[in-house]
């Protein structure tokens, strides 16, 4: 609302104060006035004014020394400079100093409403932008990247280490174990935090507008190309670019993408302007890049240039000390958002997250638990409030009902428990290639529990 926008008039005129008060106070704004730069520079001092309007010519304190002064205690404050022809240089001066714009003498009221208007509309997109940038500074914060288990902690003091530096980095880890979360920390823990922080998911775009997407195209260059379009290179200069999945690009892609990365520059699709870039890479996957370069599908060269630094988030199941943390920061997040009071978890629920072997990683324990706090009857997260996972972690088997090597039930009905589960752990110790510890994991069971049931069924002495 207008009528709660302030404006600070500073003239040593009296009758153009009043000129000006009327004026401003008929189009709905609240005016202050001030017949010096000094009792300006006070009043700022002691009310946060939406804008100041101010004369550069006073007998006390000119308004050049006012302006510095009130740019020093207030920097957000737009400052209007108002002059008289003559001292049209002097105005210029204060742009450098600070001013937001400068108008002359006698004042055209139409230029006057329209630059103040810009002023705060500036100001107002800035304060924005803080906002915005401090949400992001907190969202990306290392702080967020929650775990005191060893590897976590290992991987915190490498994100500590790589962030400063201008070292393209790799972060590999299974999907939903948080890369996306390193990147940003990565790039707000930079030199390069105050430019943007671009992301691409390389798999979720066709191979055809990839190219475009990433580099740019001219308008024409191919049918619904009705404008110039900047490429998320271009869009990311001064800043980082997030590569997700970076493995699912297309060979003939990888080609380009490494012509990029060599030279820092960039060719809009249709153009033929070289566009330099200077922008730093963070990629990710959640595969064996190793293995994809021995079937043909990663360019040996591009992982070498992508793979100067290599950081691996562990799954979730290899870290479940971690669990209850990131369980009750979740719980205060969606508290929050769905405006409930849970208080926490009952033994038996907390039992249940630490059992249960999160195939989807930490993205699935975030939505598990913003399931349950909307679902919640009580002050505390019961085990009931838990369907999904509770049948498996209740399971005498461990989490063997839920392993992706157990025969389908349409096709078991019929055959013993005993079977079925001595089958499922067969298969699963022949595709861990007889590693018993990876075998347990898979299974969601203990090393030692499966000693007992190779044991039971012959297949150990």
């Amino acid at each position: 609302m207008k009528d709660s926008i302030s404006i600070l008039v500073v003239d040593d005129d009296q009758a153009h104060r009043t000129m000006l008060k009327t004026l401003l106070g008929g189009w709905g704004y609240t005016i202050f006035e001030s017949d010096d730069g000094f009792t300006a520079i006070e009043q700022v001092k002691k009310s946060p004014f939406d804008l100041v309007l101010m004369d550069i010519r006073m007998l006390k304190v000119s308004g050049i020394e006012a302006l510095e002064q009130i740019k020093f205690y207030n920097p957000t404050i737009p400052v209007i400079i108002m002059t008289a022809y003559s001292s049209v240089e002097t105005a210029i001066d204060a742009l450098k100093k600070g001013a937001y714009d400068y108008l002359t003498k006698p004042l055209d009221f139409d230029k006057l409403k329209v630059t103040m208007e810009k002023a705060m509309e500036h100001t107002r997109l800035k304060e924005e932008n803080r906002v915005l940038k401090e949400s992001l500074d907190r969202q990306f914060d290392q702080q967020n990247i929650i775990g005191r288990s060893a590897v976590m902690q290992a991987l915190l003091e490498t994100v500590e280490q790589v962030a400063p530096s201008e070292a393209t980095v790799l972060i590999s880890g299974d999907s939903g174990t948080g890369k996306e979360l390193v990147a940003g920390a990565i790039h707000y823990n930079s030199a390069r935090r105050d430019g943007p922080f671009v992301k691409i998911n390389c798999a979720a775009i066709t191979e055809t507008l990839l190219e475009s997407e990433l580099f740019g195209h001219e308008k024409g260059a191919f049918t619904g190309a009705d404008r110039r379009k900047e490429g998320r290179f271009v869009q990311a200069h001064k800043g980082s670019l997030f590569l997700d999945e970076v493995s699912e690009m297309p060979v003939s892609m990888q080609v380009k993408l490494l012509r990029v990365l060599q030279e820092r520059e960039v060719t809009r699709v249709g153009g033929d302007q070289s566009i330099p870039v200077d922008v730093r890479i963070i990629a990710a996957t959640n595969k064996n890049l190793i293995k994809l370069i021995a079937q043909g599908t990663l360019r040996e060269d591009l992982y070498y240039r992508l793979n100067v630094v290599t950081i691996d988030i562990p799954p979730l199941n290899k870290r479940n000390e971690d669990i209850p943390l990131l369980a009750q920061h979740f719980l205060g997040m969606f508290s929050k958002k769905n405006r409930k009071k849970i208080k926490g978890y009952s033994p038996a629920a907390m039992d249940c997250l630490i059992k249960y072997s999160w195939p989807g990683n930490v993205r699935e324990l975030m939505n598990l638990v913003e399931r349950a706090v909307v679902l919640a009857r009580s002050d505390y997260i019961d085990d009931m409030d838990l369907p999904a996972i509770q049948l498996q972690t209740d399971s005498p088997h461990g989490n063997l009902t839920n392993t992706p090597n157990q025969p389908d039930s349409a096709d078991n009905s019929s055959i013993p428990l005993n079977q079925v589960e001595r089958e499922t752990i067969l298969k699963t110790l022949e595709s861990a290639g007889g590693n018993k510890s990876e075998t347990a994991r898979r299974l969601g069971i203990t090393r030692k529990t499966l000693h007992k049931k190779l044991k039971k069924y012959g297949v150990m002495p």
